[in-house]
C-alpha cells in the first residue's frame, strides 16, 4: 500500500496476536472482507515455548503465529505488517506510512506489554528463567530452586501457587515490605523461605540464572525467578479511538464485546489482562459471532428490510 491508497473492509482487526488472527479466521470463513493489521512484536516473542493450548502446547510462539496466519489467509484475510498510528472518527486505522485503512466495524486486539522491574540483567532474561506464568512455565522448571520477586501483595499468593511446582522456593520481599503474620503462617505451611531485602540483579552464569543479587551484596542460589511485572495498554491507540478504560488501563466492553463506541469492539488481552492464549482465542471466536451478527443486520437495513 501507497501512502494515497485506502483500502475499505468489513471489519479491520488492529493486533494480529491469537486474539486478533481467531477473530480474523472466525469472520473470514463467514466470507467478510477483513484486514489485520499487525507490527510484528507480539507480548511473547521472547519465549521459547507457549503451553496450555490444546493441540499446540509447546509450540514457539512465533510457530504458532506462523501457523494461524496461514489459515486466516486461506479466507482471504489480508494480513497487513504496519503500526497503526491513530484512529479516525469514522473507523480509519491511519498506518505509519500514511495509508489509511477504514471497517466498517473495528475490532481491538492490541494486547498488553510487560514493563518488567528495575534489575540488572531483567530484560536479556525474560521468557527464559525470568518468568510470569507458573501454568505457563511451571512444568519445565520443576523442582528447581525457584524464587518470586515480591512486587505488591498479590506475590504472596504467588508464591504460594508456585510452591505447586517444586519444594524449593523463596520468596524475595525485595520492595514491598516484610510479610505480616498471617502472610508468613501461610507461606510457612507451604515450606516457602523468605529473604528480605532489596533485590538489585540477576545473577547469570553460563547463559542460565544462578543467583539473585541483593543490595547489599548478599547472594542467594535461584535457577528461575517468578514476578509479576506492571502491563501497560496500547494507550496511543485506545486513547485516539475514545473508547472506556477500566482502572487497568484496559478497555471496558459490555457482554459480547462492544466498547462504548459504536463499531468498536475489544477482544484479548485489550479487554482481559489476565487471559491465556486459549481464553483469548475464545473470547476471540465470540466477539467474532457478534460482529458478524451486527453486519448481518446492517447488510438487512441497507437492503430496505
Amino acid at each position: 500500500m501507497t501512502p494515497v491508497q485506502k483500502q475499505e473492509y468489513d471489519v479491520v482487526i488492529i493486533g494480529g496476536g491469537v486474539a486478533g488472527l481467531s477473530a480474523a479466521l472466525v469472520l473470514g470463513r463467514a466470507r467478510r472482507k477483513v484486514a489485520v493489521v499487525d507490527s510484528g512484536t507480539p507480548r511473547n516473542q521472547l519465549a521459547s515455548h507457549a503451553h496450555g493450548f490444546l493441540t499446540r502446547d509447546g509450540t514457539a510462539p512465533a510457530e504458532l503465529l506462523r501457523l494461524a496466519r496461514e489459515e486466516v489467509r486461506g479466507y482471504g484475510v489480508d494480513l497487513i505488517e504496519a503500526t497503526v498510528v491513530d484512529v479516525t472518527e469514522a473507523r480509519v486505522a491511519v498506518l505509519r506510512d500514511g495509508s489509511r485503512v477504514s471497517g466498517r466495524h473495528l475490532i481491538l486486539a492490541t494486547g498488553l506489554r510487560d514493563v518488567l522491574p528495575e534489575l540488572a540483567g531483567a530484560d536479556e532474561r525474560w521468557g527464559r528463567d525470568l518468568l510470569q506464568c507458573p501454568y505457563c512455565h511451571g512444568w519445565e522448571v520443576r523442582d528447581r530452586k525457584l524464587g518470586v520477586l515480591a512486587t505488591g501483595d498479590t506475590s504472596f499468593e504467588q508464591a504460594l501457587l508456585v510452591r505447586q511446582w517444586s519444594p524449593q522456593v523463596t520468596l524475595f520481599t525485595h520492595i514491598s515490605g516484610e510479610p505480616d503474620d498471617v502472610q508468613r503462617r501461610r507461606l510457612a505451611a507451604r515450606h516457602v523461605a523468605i529473604v528480605p531485602g532489596e533485590v538489585k540483579g540477576l545473577v547469570v552464569e553460563d547463559d542460565a540464572l544462578a543467583a539473585l543479587e541483593l543490595a547489599d551484596g548478599q547472594r542467594v542460589d535461584c535457577q528461575t525467578l517468578f514476578v509479576e511485572p506492571e502491563a501497560a495498554v496500547d494507550s496511543a491507540i485506545i486513547s485516539s479511538v475514545g473508547c472506556g478504560r477500566a482502572e487497568d488501563g484496559c478497555i471496558t466492553t459490555d457482554g459480547i464485546g462492544k466498547t462504548d463506541i459504536e463499531g468498536v469492539w475489544a477482544v484479548g488481552n485489550a479487554n482481559d489482562p489476565s487471559a491465556q492464549l486459549i481464553a483469548a482465542a475464545g473470547d476471540a471466536y465470540r466477539v467474532a459471532v457478534s460482529v458478524n451478527a451486527e453486519l448481518v443486520r446492517e447488510d438487512v437495513a441497507a437492503a430496505g428490510g
